[in-house]
């Protein structure tokens, strides 16, 4: 093993350690230690380094380890983290690809952070235990990961260590700045806000990556050097000012790290959601005109690089009236299996590039990244939509409109410098990039990532690292709520989850908000439009529940009919929005752009909806999943929510069927509670105890395994009319149903 070169390294340093192969151990012998120092190549022993940094503090002379940019990619920057002993009184200084220590022999007791990498925790603790003084480390269990037995081990050679209850708020350190208003937020950048939280708190805890079997965090100091590391190679590739890099990453600290990367050269950010396979990618890097596309080696069962490769095969894309021009691909690591990045044998000569290798070799380039400083209204980001109709749209906001949006939310919610956000939904898609990566940055609080959906694991990261805070779609609340009563822990710090992409059924944000001991707000919005309505924590339950907020400060809604007469409050009718958050246009279509607004400048939603008299915003179905039987529109909303508050019923959606007499009849597909008993006599015979007009029922129902929904939670209804399409309506039941 590579680290059994710690052996021949101490023993260099004056202290003879060896394997003692009887007693499958080693042994140490020392009366008094006094190590020299050692100049030692960390190429092949990167994990060492923590440790040999604190032996090199206690040495004579100076230590040197050569080789190092590597280990700034670990678990945590630990080149970074180990700088920490300067504030011990150690003389530690990063100098290109080398850590220098000179020996000081005392430490001083000292607050430190651990970053939760086991390696920094044990590293540091070894440290304290010769500090004049208590020194006190965050995370202090993070050692259990590899040495389960290293507390025991440490007092049973006599080292007093302990762990204590944490401070109620968690380890963290609150802004002492205030959060920025809307107005005030539209002016500055997101590099801007970056850039202070590293200046004021480098230490802090930034970005945690929550994976199935482990965390990998960065501290605002660390995320930011990171962030410039990947800006400065961006630099290099020629990326301009204004142009689109393109990624499709999984949830991760690399999809944090280059999102903030373009923005740091001026560059406009374009996620693709990970769901998106070869025939989208194509057409996405077409529409972006991205040079450089970041893909992960392979995740969740895909190998995305060799998708890739395959598609710059076919020597066509290169050509014809939108012809890509691809000219980088970087390969993220995402597992113990690393592929061989492909050779740029395609026709336009596609260079590939190992992501962790690339930035290795990077020295961040600060001077030139500062002239590449964006304006606030500079465009910022281009999201292609999954689409619940079928075709992406490529949508483009600027900075300062995404700076409002989510300050917006945060002056709705009141949100405060004492949150932390978790992040389950993708962060490709609006929900996760605006309402959880931009507002956690914006704020200067620390994001949670999800890299796969389960929610148990949601649990335990929520628990593990206080999230306070989540928006994510409907079914991510209603699994929690499962799994919750399925015997999972509680999450203890949740105080607020928004519920996005559909409306939450009654029975539901009941549950929710009983079970979790958290505030469920109903919210909506669109990729174009940013968040339009929202309720709030300190909103009227009864008002909460079952519908989608009310206006956010400075958003105007109106409904309409389809003369453009405005409608009374409590009237169904076409649902319209007016705001700052608007978006620039869709990319390529500004026929599409018109057609969105009215003549008076609002914005046409595809949305049917109720305000209340409070103002409150129920939405009711979308214009195109208007159901006309025989002249008669069936209020699909309406019925939909009474059918998901059968007990039965886990999911349900509504869509039209062909008919020959009637135009269309409704159809509705199911998705069944486990265990539960449910079928289209019985459906009927719920709707009639629930007083429902007969010509509004349902007339067919087809039970599924799952609904067909977009990566965001939105139920995919075109897909479900094209299934519906050679259906037929059933038999009314003729007597009731048990």
């Amino acid at each position: 093993h590579p680290e059994g070169a710690f052996l021949d390294i101490v023993a260099e340093m004056g202290l003879a350690m060896a394997y003692d192969a009887q007693a499958r151990a080693v042994r140490v012998n020392h009366s008094g230690i006094d190590l020299r120092a050692v100049r030692v190549d960390c190429r092949d022993i990167p994990d060492m380094l923590p440790v040999l940094a604190t032996l090199g503090t206690f040495a004579r002379g100076r230590t040197i380890l050569e080789n190092i940019r590597h280990v700034r990619l670990k678990e945590s920057d630990r080149v970074a983290a180990m700088l920490q002993l300067n504030r011990m009184g150690g003389r530690l200084n990063i100098d290109d690809d080398r850590l220098t220590i000179d020996g000081v022999g005392q430490l001083r007791g000292a607050k430190l952070s651990s970053f939760n990498d086991h390696r920094i925790l044990m590293s540091l603790a070894v440290a304290g235990s010769r500090a004049d003084g208590q020194t006190t480390l965050t995370y202090p269990n993070a050692y259990r990961i590899s040495y389960p037995r290293f507390l025991d081990a440490m007092r049973s050679i006599g080292v007093p260590m302990s762990v204590v209850d944490r401070p109620a708020n968690g380890q963290r350190t609150a802004s002492k700045a205030p959060l920025l208003k809307p107005n005030a937020a539209a002016a500055t950048t997101l590099i801007e806000q970056l850039r202070k939280h590293a200046g004021e708190r480098p230490d802090e805890l930034a970005v945690v990556e929550a994976a199935e079997d482990h965390d990998r965090v960065l501290s605002w100091g660390a995320l930011n050097d990171r962030v410039d590391r990947t800006a400065t190679l961006l630099l290099q590739l020629g990326v301009a000012p204004g142009e689109s890099v393109a990624f499709q990453l999984p949830n991760s600290l690399d999809f944090v790290v280059v999102a903030l990367a373009a923005l740091r050269v001026g560059a406009i950010c374009c996620p693709l959601m990970p769901i998106f396979r070869e025939r989208e990618v194509l057409f996405c890097l077409r529409r972006s005109r991205a040079r450089v596309l970041f893909v992960p080696d392979q995740a969740r069962g895909r190998h995305y690089a060799g998708e890739v490769a395959a598609l710059l095969g076919e020597t066509s894309v290169f050509s014809g009236d939108l012809p890509l021009r691809l000219e980088h691909v970087i390969v993220a690591p995402s597992g113990r299996k690393v592929h061989p990045l492909p050779a740029p044998d395609n026709a336009a000569g596609v260079a590939w590039l190992h992501f962790a290798d690339a930035v290795a070799q990077i020295t961040p380039d600060g001077a030139a990244l500062d002239r590449r400083a964006a304006a606030p209204n500079a465009p910022a980001q281009l999201l292609f939509t999954s689409g619940t109709s079928g075709e992406p749209k490529g949508v483009l906001h600027r900075n300062d409109v995404l700076m409002r949006a989510a300050a917006m939310e945060v002056e709705h919610l009141g949100l405060n410098a004492q949150d932390r956000i978790f992040i389950p939904s993708p962060l490709a898609h609006q929900t996760g990039f605006l309402y959880g990566m931009w507002l956690a940055v914006g704020m200067g609080v620390a994001q949670i990532v999800q890299p796969a959906w389960n929610a148990e694991r949601a649990l335990r990261a929520l628990n593990e690292w206080d999230g306070t805070f989540v928006q994510a779609a409907t079914p991510f609340l209603a699994d929690m709520v499962n799994a919750v009563e399925g015997g999972a822990r509680p999450p203890a710090a949740l105080r607020i989850f928004v519920a996005t992409g559909a409306a939450v059924p009654r029975g539901l944000a009941e549950r929710a908000t009983r079970i979790l001991g958290a505030a469920v707000c109903g919210a909506w919005g669109t990729t174009e439009s940013c968040l339009g309505s929202l309720a709030a924590p300190s909103d009227e339950p009864a008002k909460v529940w079952g519908t989608d907020g009310r206006a956010l400060r400075g958003i105007a809604l109106r409904i309409r009919d389809d003369d453009g007469r405005t409608l009374p409050a409590g009237e169904e009718g076409n649902f319209e929005v007016k705001s700052a958050t608007m978006f620039e246009g869709y990319v390529d279509h500004p026929e599409w752009t018109a057609a969105a607004y009215t003549d008076d400048g609002w914005f046409r939603t595809g949305d049917l909806a109720v305000i209340d008299e409070s103002g409150y915003v129920r939405i009711t179905g979308r214009v195109r999943d208007v159901i006309n039987r025989g002249g008669e529109k069936v209020p699909v909303g309406e019925v939909e929510q009474l059918l998901a508050d059968h007990p039965a019923v886990a999911e349900i959606a509504i869509v039209a069927m062909p008919d020959p007499r009637l135009g269309e009849r409704a159809c509705a597909f199911a998705v069944l509670r486990e265990r539960a008993a449910f079928d289209f006599a019985r459906m009927q015979h719920y709707l009639d105890a629930c007083q429902v007009a007969k010509h509004y029922w349902p007339e067919r129902l087809e039970i599924v395994a799952e609904l067909p929904r977009t990566s965001s939670g939105k139920i995919q209804k075109y897909v479900l009319r094209e299934r519906a399409k050679g259906l037929r309506p059933q038999e009314r039941a003729k007597e009731p149903v048990a």
